[in-house]
């Protein structure tokens, strides 16, 4: 029978002082053996008639509630109070729409793609999401790390395909690629791109499907945001031709980042200086601007839409001034109207693509999930991390079929939502309809704006995640560990790539979180005065130590990787090896005896039997240590489990400690460790299932053992004084009487 042990002293202090006086001493424990509940046992059989009888019954409620989770548009929608929420939904709608339109034509480029696609992407982003999401304030679309990571992913497509990076091919065109139609760099552009967002969609929703959110947990903060910063760096790296009007090849692949700023100034003397210029004043705009909007947002009820100001006035310029015809200034070129038809991703591109979609969806839906709870914090509603996860992969899905490419929630116009009075995802719908009046009229019109304007967008959009380096001292403080685990995420995905980078960023953050398990603290604990808190004694003053007694605590979990550290500094808190004390009284006793045989006609004095307060008998050529401790106590409070390898060494170390006299007790174990001992023959009265080494409190330990060791010692004395007695001495004094 399964049990749950639980040793409760029930005497109070002032009886535990009336027992010391008392010649008789008593211990009053209550050992409860808890029997848990009893589960029923079915069959497999009965298990599935049972479930197929309630999916029977309740099929009409299952197939409602299966549809309100997939669309939860259906739950709050009609209770949508038109009153309240409407007016900051138009308004927040109206800005991020207008904010997205520059942001969708300048993070194209990053991905290599041209500027409609990335209108296409947030105009029906937006919209699904609005049926699927549970968060209300996410604004999803194109997101800088995932354009550069989509971008990355292209290139390499179009070099296979023998494509290179000024609009050129050095092969003939495959007509296979795309059906019988010809295809030219741009066209394969899309259609990797395409094919990456099928497959990232199609992850992200079997993710969902299966519950797999929790996915999410092992992308740690420090780690997202020096990914981020480390992404940030490339994506600034990547602009830097653009704001200097140079043609550069571009360069991928580990030490992609050194490569591109070598190139850089070693081209410098073809500087387009219209392009640098152009770039200058564009940030000597922007940047002020974005600053007061950052600083006055509490005040401003709208910000102001700098970037979509600046395109608006360097397009005019450029058009009337006609840059790229006097100053060959790169521009963008003819942007189409309308809608492309539906198409599906080229099939045979999935198998070369679908290793790089991998840390695409992770992050992807890493940034979905972490900024819908932020929010959901904020403002006291919850989401679901597994539909949020479905409704991403549902946006992305989709929108491959509509020549978009991959989206997620973007971190600037999601708080930029916010903060302009979102309350709904009804906001969504807003920012859609006006990205629909761009693609319908107003797109043709940036034919003349220049790309190192784009690139300065781009650029200005990543001062939050670059201003993190100025958090790092703040962290070092705050957690070493963690602040190196930034560094790590941010150097590996800048300097190698961002696949990889984040792969390694991941393994190095697990094998920080191992080297945690495997050497944590480890130290002796001591009692506070007055109190029955005990307390680690080389961190804190004024404790009081237990005479003859050590507290030794574990903060982590034992298991076969820490066993070893677990044993040294065991052995080093309580300058006690029991092996070596162990080996060297046996050594001892050894010689005693071989002595004691040369020696039988001399008179061999009694020994002293070996007391448990330490006291060791030494011989003449062998020097036992001497130790003045007769009980040891594990406090197992901060072991959320033991394996069977840690079970092992508690049994060890139970035993050895007790073979040199030394009585070792267990305080604090939690139900699973308790039920591990209990099953793993840890317990001495196996039967009973109850075991006196075990307790809920390092109190209740400590006053247990300090009682058994003056029971002990009365124990000796009486034996003490019965071995002393001579019978003729006792005959003589009664003559004498």
């Amino acid at each position: 029978m399964d049990s749950s042990i639980i040793n409760q002293d029930s005497e109070d202090t002032s009886k535990n002082e009336q027992t010391e006086q008392s010649s008789s001493l008593t211990f009053n424990y209550i050992h409860v053996k808890l029997e848990k509940h009893a589960q029923p046992e079915q069959s497999t059989k009965d298990i599935i008639v049972e479930k197929t009888r309630e999916y029977c019954t309740s099929g009409p409620k299952l197939l409602i509630s299966i549809l309100f989770r997939i669309f939860p548009v259906l739950q709050w929608f009609p209770r949508y109070k038109i009153k309240k929420y409407l007016p900051g939904d138009i308004t927040s709608g109206l800005i991020v729409g207008i904010v997205t339109i520059p942001q969708s034509i300048a993070y194209s480029v990053l991905a290599n793609q041209d500027p409609i696609y990335g209108l296409y992407t947030n105009f029906f982003c937006c919209i699904i999401y609005f049926f699927m999401a549970t968060s209300h304030h996410n604004c999803v679309g194109t997101f800088g790390v995932l354009c550069l990571m989509v971008g990355e992913s292209v290139s390499k497509q179009l070099q296979a395909a023998g494509y290179n990076t000024d609009g050129t091919t050095t092969a003939a065109i495959n007509s296979t690629l795309v059906g019988n139609m010809t295809c030219d760099k741009s066209c394969y552009a899309i259609t990797v791109a395409t094919s990456l967002t099928f497959i990232v969609g199609v992850y992200q929703i079997l993710l969902g499907v299966f519950q797999l959110g929790f996915i999410s947990m092992y992308l740690s903060e420090p780690l997202l945001s020096g990914f981020v910063t480390g992404s940030s760096l490339t994506i600034l790296t990547s602009q830097m031709k653009y704001l200097f009007g140079l043609k550069l090849t571009s360069r991928y692949g580990a030490g992609s980042l050194v490569l591109t700023w070598i190139d850089v100034f070693s081209n410098l003397k073809n500087t387009n200086i219209c392009d640098l210029v152009t770039s200058i004043i564009a940030i000597a705009v922007i940047v002020p601007v974005k600053e007061i909007n950052d600083r006055f947002k509490s005040k401003m009820k709208i910000p102001c839409p700098v970037e979509l100001i600046v395109i608006i006035v360097a397009t005019l310029v450029s058009h009337y001034f006609d840059f790229h015809n006097n100053y060959k200034a790169s521009i963008c070129g003819t942007i189409p109207t309308g809608f492309k038809v539906p198409r599906a991703p080229n099939w045979g591109l999935i198998p070369s693509i679908a290793a790089d979609a991998v840390p695409i969806a992770i992050i992807g839906f890493a940034m979905t999930i972490s900024l819908a709870e932020i929010f959901a914090k904020k403002h006291g509603y919850t989401v679901s991390s597994n539909q949020e996860m479905i409704a991403i992969g549902t946006c992305n899905f989709i929108t491959s079929f509509f020549s978009g490419f991959v989206s997620c929630a973007a971190l600037t116009k999601s708080l930029l939502r916010e903060s302009t009075g979102a309350n709904t995802q009804f906001n969504g719908i807003i920012s859609s309809s006006v990205l629909l009046l761009v693609l319908l009229a107003i797109a043709p019109l940036f034919y003349s704006l220049q790309n190192c304007v784009l690139g300065v967008i781009t650029i200005t959009s990543l001062r939050g995640a670059l201003r993190k380096f100025a958090d790092t001292p703040k962290m070092w403080r705050i957690s070493k560990i963690d602040t190196v685990v930034w560094w790590v995420s941010m150097l590996a995905s800048s300097l190698i790539t961002t696949e990889i980078g984040l792969l390694v960023a991941v393994c190095f953050s697990i094998l920080c979180v191992i080297f945690r398990t495997q050497r944590p603290r480890a130290t002796l604990l001591a009692k506070v005065t007055g109190t029955e808190i005990y307390e680690d004694q080389f961190t804190y003053k004024e404790l009081s130590n237990i005479p003859n007694v050590k507290i030794y605590r574990f903060d982590a979990s034992l298991y076969y990787a820490n066993k070893d550290y677990f044993k040294t500094t065991l052995y080093s808190k309580t300058d006690i090896n029991p092996s070596l004390v162990s080996a060297l009284q046996k050594k001892a006793k050894k010689e005693e005896e071989a002595a004691a045989i040369e020696t039988k006609n001399r008179f061999i004095a009694r020994f002293n039997i070996i007391k448990t307060s330490g006291k060791i008998r030494q011989s003449a050529s062998v020097s036992v240590p001497q130790f003045d401790i007769h009980s040891l106590i594990i406090d197992c409070g901060a072991m959320q489990f033991i394996d069977t390898v840690g079970l092992g060494v508690l049994k060890e170390v139970k035993n050895d400690y007790e073979e040199i006299g030394i009585r070792v007790f267990l305080a604090n174990c939690n139900p699973s460790v308790r039920s591990m001992l209990s099953n793993g023959g840890y317990m001495n009265n196996a039967s009973s299932g109850i075991d006196l080494h075990i307790f809920h409190s390092v109190h209740d330990a400590v006053n247990f053992a300090e009682r058994k060791y003056r029971e002990k010692q009365r124990e000796l004395q009486m034996n003490d004084a019965a071995f002393s007695f001579d019978p003729n001495q006792a005959i003589s004094d009664d003559l004498k009487d």
